[in-house]
């Protein structure tokens, strides 16, 4: 579950499949093309709660839907449809699915082109990006009126869903933040554990006394990830976004990048090549498995496939710092297409992929937790991967001190993220100071976000 964290971005062979569309400035050429979709949409369907072909049970539908992920997540995926039409007879799938890589761009071809899925899968990087082009439907209606049932989800997670007052996207799978470290190491030199609610300063001492006693880095650097440093911002007031605006000011973002000069500075961190490969690398090459750092910063669903990359054996805390900072974050959503014209059936899709048991039980938690409690717990039971059960146990106590969920992060969000990794490499190369790097940065990320 990166990005928002999904599966490994492996590339599918399937009757499905569709193969993804690439080449320079698509995908901006694409999301342009997305301006005349508020036309199409009123040609396609008067409001948002037109009817469909729910009003005649029996008449045959088929509900396109379209997901990324690995071949093991098409066929969970798969065999839950097939539930679904086991009960809904009717009701069929025109099922296009794909690894996360490209996934974006043909979305917005397929958008863009007429062809939009009715039901597709999204994250937190571009759910604004589509409601504010009206692309989403608003679920609203059907929440509040009972045939979206989100009543067993956080509260957080639900409203991590909502743009400019619009349910825009249903979760479908919790998330957090988590700092994974290395117990075999720690143990083999009778090292601490980190724990969670140390403090930011009492985390770099504690790398630090690693570096030195382990002769390993304690930890990645992570002042490339925008996890961490909205993290830390919560916890100085602050947050990543704040209505149509960027959160923070450019001396926060220097702040933060002269914290991680200091923890360098005192070898807490690996030298700038070694942080570079674990700012670029996928899960599975992660410092912290490689053996390059005592910890990494990842999200907490990771654990296992971190697992499966090394014989050691991983813990998982809350980030550092006061832990009511991170929350209920959607690890992605399933939204219905505005134009669609089987719109009840898709939301009823989603219903029941949401809540029903049989369906939860053949999911999983391949999208991260699931987002309702009862059916959370019957699948947390029944896991049987202990780094998933120490995962869920981590994720589970953290609930219980989460605070309130940000907003969505606004259009140009994945813009801020790749700009905060060029930014920070600037400093860890020392190729700029802290201060030169945050004014280029803030400049960059408020035209990423329309705000200059």
């Amino acid at each position: 579950m990166h990005r928002a964290p999904s599966s490994r971005a492996v590339e599918p062979t399937t009757r499905h499949h569709r193969t993804a569309f690439s080449g320079p400035g698509l995908r901006r050429r694409l999301l342009a093309a997305l301006v005349t979709i508020p036309l199409a949409l009123a040609a396609a369907a008067c409001g948002d709660d037109g009817g469909d072909s729910a009003a005649d049970p029996n008449k045959p539908v088929e509900l396109s839907i379209f997901w990324w992920g690995a071949e093991g997540r098409a066929k969970l995926t798969e065999d839950a449809l097939a539930l679904y039409t086991k009960k809904h007879p009717n009701v069929t799938f025109k099922k296009t699915w794909q690894a996360n890589q490209g996934y974006f761009d043909k979305l917005a071809t397929l958008t863009a082109g007429g062809d939009a899925p009715d039901l597709f899968q999204i994250d937190d990087n571009y759910l604004t990006e589509y409601a504010s082009r009206n692309v989403t439907l608003d679920l609203t209606s059907y929440k509040d009126g009972g045939k979206l049932d989100v009543s067993k989800f956080p509260e957080s997670l639900v409203n991590y869903g909502i743009v400019d007052g619009k349910l825009a996207g249903v979760a479908f799978g919790e998330n957090t933040q988590g700092l994974v470290f290395n117990k075999t190491l720690l143990d083999k030199n009778k090292l601490p554990a980190p724990t969670t609610g140390m403090t930011w300063a009492d985390f770099i001492t504690w790398a630090e006394n690693v570096s030195k006693t382990a002769k390993v880095p304690g930890t990645q650097d992570p002042s490339a990830d925008y996890k961490a440093f909205w993290v830390w911002l919560r916890q100085q007031g602050k947050d990543l976004y704040k209505d149509k605006a960027l959160g923070f000011t450019e001396q926060d973002v220097a702040g933060w990048f002269e914290l991680w000069k200091g923890a360098r500075d005192r070898g807490a961190t690996p030298t700038a090549d070694v942080i570079h490969e674990g700012n670029v690398t996928d899960i599975s090459k992660q410092l912290v498995v490689t053996g390059k750092a005592g910890t990494s910063w990842v999200w907490a669903n990771q654990m296992p496939e971190l697992k499966k990359n090394t014989k050691d054996e991983l813990g998982v805390i809350a980030y550092p710092g006061d832990p009511s900072a991170q929350w209920a974050r959607a690890s992605m959503y399933f939204s219905v297409f505005r134009g669609s014209d089987k719109k009840d059936i898709a939301v009823d899709v989603i219903n029941f992929l949401s809540n029903d048991p049989e369906a939860a039980a053949v999911l999983g938690t391949d999208r991260g937790l699931p987002s309702n409690l009862d059916i959370r717990k019957s699948v947390s039971d029944s896991v049987s991967d202990p780094n998933m059960k120490v995962a869920i146990t981590v994720q589970t106590e953290l609930g219980a001190k989460f605070g309130a969920s940000p907003q969505v992060p606004l259009k140009g969000h994945s813009k801020v993220r790749a700009e905060l990794i060029k930014a920070a490499e600037e400093v860890q190369f020392g190729r700029q100071t802290p201060a030169e790097a945050a004014k280029a940065y803030f400049a960059v990320a408020q035209a990423a976000i329309g705000q200059a």
